[in-house]
């Protein structure tokens, strides 16, 4: 599977409750609240020290201006396998809606804002990509008519 070629048909399941995204100075401490949950994602480099955890973990003090949804594609992928995050990503972006991405040794996660999450998750299923488990959990990001 080349670049050129990235169309891959995905499984992924969103994970249970809101997420925060925070930034933090790059030489402060990792804070104790930034680990607790199933799913936390903590990056610091020369700039920041980036932290994703879920929502409720984060302090009011603490500035988190958007709440969103987490999904994970169910992996694991091979190293060698080209354009998985890019086929997932793809149709978000030609839709307009705004993502977070984190990669890990098995698989990648892609964060969206709530306010997104009906059109991306429409997106996303449009372009082939399955939401697993399959019930109709996601329709309630969708806008009443």
């Amino acid at each position: 599977m080349t670049a050129a070629n990235h169309e891959h048909r995905l499984k992924f399941r969103q994970l249970p409750g809101p997420y925060a995204i925070v930034r933090l100075a790059p030489d402060a401490s990792i804070p104790d609240w930034a680990t607790r949950g199933d799913f936390t994602s903590i990056t610091r480099t020369a700039d920041e020290l980036s932290i994703v955890c879920p929502a409720d973990n984060v302090p009011p003090d603490v500035d988190s201006p958007h709440r969103w949804i987490c999904l994970k594609l169910e992996g694991p992928f091979p190293f060698e396998l080209t354009g998985v995050l890019l086929s997932f990503i793809e149709p978000l972006s030609r839709n307009g809606v705004p993502i977070f991405a984190i990669s890990t040794y098995d698989t990648d996660y892609v964060l969206i804002q709530e306010e997104w999450a009906g059109a991306g998750l429409n997106a996303l299923q449009a372009a082939g990509h399955e939401f697993w488990p399959r019930d109709e959990s996601w329709r309630k990001f969708l806008p009443l008519k």
